[in-house]
């Protein structure tokens, strides 16, 4: 991340849904660290559709027993992360064009899920990050 595109993590109301290079992981990863933020990462290379991204999310996740592998389970988990550690929770995506690409209406879910999930935690002052590595855009946020 370049200096003037840093985020300072541990600020709630700097949380959302941000558009990353993948080289910017390893940089996001030690200042979430740093900001005593949990870091959960999925690798989403070969993701197509929506049951496969809710499996990979929930392992990345580590969600409790009974997850319900649907939309609404998967947006009820991000609003409560009580389970995980950390003043906050930082969620980097690799990989993402590949659902983009093969499950476009699934992408688009998801991005609604995220942001959904960020203007919840902004309001509860916890910060909450989704990285979504894809090969335009470096840190953009989606609208």
């Amino acid at each position: 991340m370049s200096a003037e595109g840093a985020l300072d993590l541990t600020q709630a109301n700097d949380g959302g849904v941000y558009f990353v290079d993948a080289a910017d992981f390893d940089a996001i990863v030690a200042a979430a660290e740093q900001g005593q933020l949990h870091v959960c990462r999925a690798d989403l290379i070969g993701c197509h559709d929506k049951t496969e991204l809710l499996r990979r999310l929930a392992a990345s996740l580590s969600v409790p027993n009974g997850f319900g592998q649907n939309w609404d389970a998967l947006l009820d988990s991000l609003r409560d992360l009580g389970w995980l550690q950390g003043s906050g929770h930082a969620l980097l995506l690799d990989h993402a064009n590949d659902l983009r690409q093969a499950g476009p209406k699934d992408f688009d879910t998801l991005l609604a899920i995220l942001h959904e999930s960020a203007r919840f935690a902004i309001d509860q002052q916890r910060p909450f990050f989704a990285f979504l590595s894809l090969p335009e855009h470096p840190m953009a946020m989606p609208s």
